[in-house]
């Protein structure tokens, strides 16, 4: 028997900031990753080697801000054990509960580029969220290139090139009685790449 097909992980945007809070410490964190598969919180706690009391603590927070799900109850010893899960694979905090931050109406400002994509992390995010409860796919793509530019005055030569592709594309399949997509482009320079840690030198032998 084959298996089916393995779904897309699923995103939750965190958008409140008590909710934010709450799953920022080190320790809750840790426990959102833990509760990815379903589990109680005593074998999170034995995972951990923690105190079954200081995990049961922090399970709560998190379950009473919907951030951890009940799975299902079932006999244990007497008792009744709790098996919880994440309810997403992933969280998304939503840039805008730190602060609206600078804004510019210059395309060429990174200040432009960080609203932007703060607009797509928020907006695809919620989407996503929405068509995982719907078990549908939310159909989205990412371009993406490397360009080395001669010098500055090449970047808005570029921007206004590329705009004019862009124009060019959007005209060819935009139909007015389609579903709207938003397109954004941007571009920064690419990070430094980061190091490689030193390798240590083999220990010599007596």
């Amino acid at each position: 028997m084959e298996d089916g097909p393995v779904p897309p992980p699923t995103v939750a945007l965190l958008e409140d900031p008590e909710r934010v809070r709450l799953a920022l410490s080190p320790l809750r964190r840790e426990l959102l990753e833990r509760f990815r598969q379903p589990a109680s919180a005593s074998q999170v706690a034995a995972a951990l080697d923690l105190p079954r009391q200081r995990v049961g603590h922090h399970v709560r927070a998190l379950e009473a801000a919907g951030l951890l799900e009940l799975v299902e109850e079932r006999p244990r010893r007497g008792c009744t054990e709790r098996i919880l899960r994440a309810r997403a694979d992933a969280f998304v905090v939503d840039p805008s509960v730190l602060g609206a931050g600078p804004t510019s109406d210059d395309r060429h400002a990174a200040e432009h580029l960080m609203t932007a994509a703060t607009g797509v992390v928020r907006d695809v995010s919620r989407m996503q969220a929405a068509a995982a409860e719907e078990g549908t796919r939310l159909l989205a793509f990412t371009l993406e290139a490397e360009v080395a530019f001669a010098a500055p005055a090449d970047v808005p030569r570029f921007t206004d090139r590329l705009a004019e592709a862009v124009a060019a594309v959007v005209a060819e399949f935009h139909d007015p009685d389609g579903r709207p997509y938003r397109v954004v482009a941007g571009g920064h320079p690419a990070p430094a790449p980061v190091p490689a840690p030193a390798s240590r030198p083999p220990e010599e032998t007596p």
